[in-house]
C-alpha cells in the first residue's frame, strides 16, 4: 500500500496495513539533506528534494511544502530577512499602525514570487511522485496570518480594541488563503494544511466569533475541489478542539499541551481524524527508542486506533538520526 493511498483509506476510516506516519520535519529535514535553510524556504527544488529523501530514508507517508510561516506575509507586504542558515526574521510589519490595515490587499498568485513558488513545488512533487506519496500543501489561517501582518500581541490586542477592523481584515485574508488553495489543489496537492497557531491563544469565544467561520470557508471551498484538509494550530488547544472539529477539517492536529488524546476522540467524526500527539522535544528529540515507543503506543490507543502518527508539532533539528528511526520503526509495527 503507497503513502497516498495509506492516508486516504485511513482518513475514509478503511482498514490499512498501518497508519499514516506524517511527523513534521523542516530545520531537521534541512540539515539531515546539508541544505542551508535559506534555500529550504527559497529555492523550491531544494526542498522537494529534501523532503523526498527524508520521506524515503525514515519512512513517512506525506510531503509538504511547509519551511515557514511568511510566505503569504511577504506577498502582502511585511519585509522580511532570510539569513544563510536560520529561521526567517520580520523586518517591518505591514500593519504598524491600525490605520495601516487598509494595506491588505486581494492577492493574485502568479504576482507574487513566494505564492507562485509554492504553485511550482507542488507541481514538482507530483511529477516526482505521481500518485503514490500524499501531498500536502499549505495556507495560513486567517488570525495567524493576520498576525503575520501585525505582530502577534498587537494582532490578539486588536479582537479587543479594533474588532470592526479586524473583522474586514480577515474577510480579506480568507478570500486569498482560499484563492492560494485552489491553485494548489490544480497543482496537484491531495491536501491543504491550515496552520493557525496563535488561536491557542485566545478565547474560545474569540475563535468562534473571528476565526472558525473563516477557517470553515476555506474547509468547505477546498472540499469542494476535491482535497482534503489538514488543520493544524499547536499549543493548548483543550479549550478549542470542539470548535476546531468543527471546521470540518479531515485532520486535526493535537500537540501534547492539549494533553491526552483520549480526552478528545469522542469530538471526530467517522470521516475526521486527529494527528498527534508525541511531545516533540521532550520525548522525540531528547527521549530514547522505549520512551518513542512508549507515546506513539500510547497516543494510538488513546485514539483508539484512529490517530495519524505524528508529533503535535515540528520535530527539532537537534534531534538525533537514531531517535527518527526509533520513531519510523514504532509508527511502522503499529496495527489494529
Amino acid at each position: 500500500m503507497n503513502s497516498l493511498q495509506r492516508t486516504l483509506d485511513f482518513i475514509e476510516g478503511k482498514r490499512t496495513d498501518r497508519p499514516p506516519f506524517h511527523p513534521i520535519l523542516m530545520r531537521f529535514a534541512a540539515g539531515y539533506a546539508g541544505v542551508k535553510y535559506r534555500d529550504f524556504c527559497l529555492d523550491y527544488r531544494s526542498k522537494v528534494n529534501t523532503n523526498i529523501k527524508c520521506a524515503s530514508d525514515f519512512g513517512y507517508d506525506w510531503v509538504n511544502v511547509m519551511s515557514d510561516a511568511f510566505a503569504e506575509a511577504a506577498s502582502y507586504g511585511t519585509v522580511m530577512e532570510y539569513p544563510e542558515d536560520n529561521l526567517p526574521q520580520v523586518r517591518k510589519w505591514l500593519i504598524e499602525d491600525i490605520e495601516d490595515i487598509g494595506r491588505i490587499k486581494r492577492l493574485k498568485v502568479n504576482e507574487h514570487q513566494r505564492l507562485k513558488s509554492r504553485i511550482d513545488e507542488i507541481s514538482e512533487y507530483r511529477k516526482l511522485t505521481g500518485d503514490k506519496q500524499f501531498i500536502c500543501g499549505w495556507v495560513e489561517g486567517p488570525l495567524a496570518e493576520y498576525s503575520d501582518l501585525r505582530d502577534v500581541s498587537r494582532a490578539c490586542m486588536d479582537l479587543y480594541e479594533n474588532p470592526a477592523q479586524i473583522r474586514k481584515a480577515l474577510e480579506i485574508i480568507t478570500q486569498n488563503a482560499i484563492d492560494f488553495a485552489e491553485e494548489q489543489v490544480k497543482a496537484g496537492a491531495h491536501c491543504i494544511g491550515m496552520g493557525d497557531a496563535v488561536c491557542s491563544l485566545i478565547s474560545p469565544e474569540l475563535y468562534e466569533e473571528f476565526v472558525l467561520p473563516n477557517e470553515k470557508a476555506i474547509v468547505d471551498h477546498v472540499h469542494d475541489l476535491g482535497a482534503i484538509v489538514k488543520l493544524h494550530i499547536c499549543g493548548n488547544t483543550s479549550g478549542i478542539l470542539h470548535l476546531m472539529v468543527k471546521t470540518g477539517a479531515d485532520i486535526v492536529d493535537i500537540d501534547h499541551l492539549a494533553g491526552s488524546m483520549a480526552d478528545f476522540i469522542k469530538l471526530f467524526s467517522v470521516k475526521q481524524v486527529p494527528s498527534g500527539n508525541s511531545n516533540p522535544v521532550a520525548v522525540i528529540c531528547n527521549g530514547d527508542s522505549t520512551s518513542i515507543k512508549e507515546s506513539v503506543i500510547q497516543c494510538w490507543e488513546d485514539t483508539k486506533h484512529r490517530g495519524i502518527v505524528s508529533a503535535g508539532c515540528e520535530i527539532p533539528p537537534e534531534t538525533p538520526i537514531d531517535n527518527m528511526k526509533a520513531y519510523m520503526k514504532v509508527a511502522h509495527s503499529l496495527s489494529w
